[in-house]
């Protein structure tokens, strides 16, 4: 059994797992595994598909979606502001911690939204 974390962003399902046992995974299927470590641009390696471009692009397209301004999200992710602005414009890449806390937040957002919305059409059909 390979110890892993799971976590889902907008959408898409990813699997976290200690580096050593992806290497030992890549060398066993007899694949090159590519940069695992950050490029000198500090963006993560486009062999994980989610550089710091798709992550800032889909983190807002969720937070904008759901009607949440940056500091609403941020508050709730118990984050700065700041930190998640920073996120957003792809200046920064977040550590593990950090995207569970957003991803925590939007999920939990978007099922008040559509809590929300249910209410609203029950309310509206009365």
């Amino acid at each position: 059994m390979i110890d892993c974390t799971r976590l889902e962003l907008d959408g898409v399902r990813y699997v976290i797992l200690r580096e050593s046992v992806f290497q030992q995974l890549c060398e066993q299927a007899g694949v090159l595994s590519g940069e695992t470590a950050e490029d000198d641009a500090g963006a993560f390696s486009p062999a994980l598909g989610l550089d710091r471009t798709s992550l800032a692009e889909k983190l807002t397209r969720r937070r904008v979606a759901v009607g949440l301004s940056q500091a609403e999200l941020a508050r709730q992710a118990g984050i700065r502001a700041e930190t998640l602005n920073r996120i957003e414009r792809g200046r920064t890449t977040p550590d593990f911690a950090t995207v569970r806390k957003l991803v925590v937040a939007m999920n939990a957002a978007e099922r008040q939204r559509a809590a929300d919305a249910t209410n609203l059409s029950k309310q509206q059909g009365d």
